[in-house]
């Protein structure tokens, strides 16, 4: 009806019938049920050229937008250019949408409840029409989707998804709910990287719970990496000045306030299997985390194999006492022939945590000095682990 109205004024001229024809009723009611009779032909072969297509008509007005760096309006343009890329519907021309609203008087944006989107469909001659939110809700961007059928006047599928507070990343996310709303298959990868999965809440009344494998290496220096490195022969483990370690770490959290939690960590590892070695030890550490670093420091038992000796012109000697009236003084020092001791040092650490949903990525850098052997060890640890929440109470 609108097309027959906009050019009324100028069919007469068109015609050019004379002034005083022209102003006769009967005439006027001609014309106008004739301009009728052309828009609804107009209407019936357009939507008969949709219909060849296979394909329904939608139409995007705007979206719901609070805390984005987007209007209300250029939301709905984002959501429009990706309904576009799909080609699951005719989209109608975005001005062709601001001229009916603007028509009608009608505020595109907001308009976003069901009653005003199925008048606005009809006078569109839409057959759906899309709405939706896009909201930042704390950590999270919460897109909600609905897809509205005109004809039946109902909310025929809804879309609401959580991701994860990188606005670099919107239009994405605006592709990934228009694929969950059509029930189009979506890239894996990408909703696994945007998606934000619910984490364990944290209170005062919650202990966090890291619990998992460690993996990584240690370095040696000093003499402890020349007793490592020495032939057997020589009393030495014909070893490299590194090795690999395997663990396992337990925790208990004590103290919880806001961000700040502080923990007892139990480290038990077996280090060098790749040198055919067994060498295991365990680290008691006092472990304070905040914002997801943490340090940490306490003490370390290993098992190894000592002797007692002395160096001559830098060679090891083994000695189990000392020639009686020599001044020599004998150390105890690493070696593969001696027994099986118990040495003890301190260890200090420092790491981070990352989270991604429910899983924690703890790496973590160490030092502990070895004042017995003139050395120092160093190394670093990764791990994997899922977060574990238990109440106090």
């Amino acid at each position: 009806m609108l097309c027959a109205f906009s050019i009324y004024p100028s069919f007469y001229i068109l015609l050019g019938l004379p002034r005083e024809i022209q102003k006769s009723k009967t005439m006027k009611r001609i014309v106008k049920n004739a301009l009728v009779l052309l828009c609804l032909l107009h209407n019936t072969l357009h939507a008969q050229n949709r219909s060849n297509t296979g394909q329904p008509s939608a139409a995007v007005v705007s979206l719901d937008v609070s805390g984005l760096p987007y209007d209300n309006i250029a939301m709905g343009s984002l959501v429009r250019l990706e309904l576009e890329k799909l080609q699951k519907f005719e989209v109608l021309d975005k001005y062709d949408v601001e001229y009916i609203m603007k028509k009608n008087k009608i505020n595109p944006a907001e308009a976003f409840g069901k009653r005003q989107l199925v008048d606005v469909g009809k006078l569109l001659g839409a057959d759906k029409m899309l709405t939706g939110a896009a909201e930042l809700f704390g950590e999270k961007i919460i897109f909600t989707l609905r897809l509205i059928d005109v004809k039946g006047d109902k909310i025929e599928k809804i879309s609401v998804l959580e991701y994860i507070n990188d606005q670099e990343y919107l239009q994405r996310m605006v592709r990934i709910s228009l694929q969950d709303l059509l029930n189009m298959e979506v890239d894996k990868e990408e909703l696994d990287r945007l998606v934000n999965l619910e984490r364990p809440v944290i209170t005062g009344q919650s202990t966090y719970s890291l619990n998992g494998p460690r993996f990584g290496m240690q370095f040696f220096s000093g003499r402890l990496a020349d007793r490592m490195t020495a032939p057997k022969e020589e009393g030495g483990f014909n070893a490299n000045p590194f090795g690999t370690v395997f663990g396992y770490q337990l925790e208990k959290q004590y103290l919880t306030a806001g961000e700040f939690q502080a923990v007892i960590e139990f480290i038990g590892s077996i280090n060098g299997i790749e040198s055919g070695l067994f060498t295991p030890s365990l680290a008691v550490m006092q472990g304070l985390r905040f914002h997801g670093w943490e340090f940490g420091f306490g003490p370390v038992v290993r098992l190894n194999r000592t002797a007692q000796g002395y160096y001559s012109d830098g060679k090891w000697i083994r000695a189990d006492e000392v020639p009686e009236g020599s001044d020599i003084r004998l150390i105890r020092e690493m070696d593969s022939r001696g027994d099986i001791g118990v040495a003890t040092s301190l260890i200090v650490a420092v790491g981070k945590t990352f989270t991604s949903g429910y899983l924690h990525f703890p790496v973590n850098l160490y030092w502990s000095p070895m004042p017995e052997f003139d050395s120092h060890i160093v190394g670093f640890l990764l791990g994997f682990t899922i977060a574990d929440k238990e109440s106090n109470r």
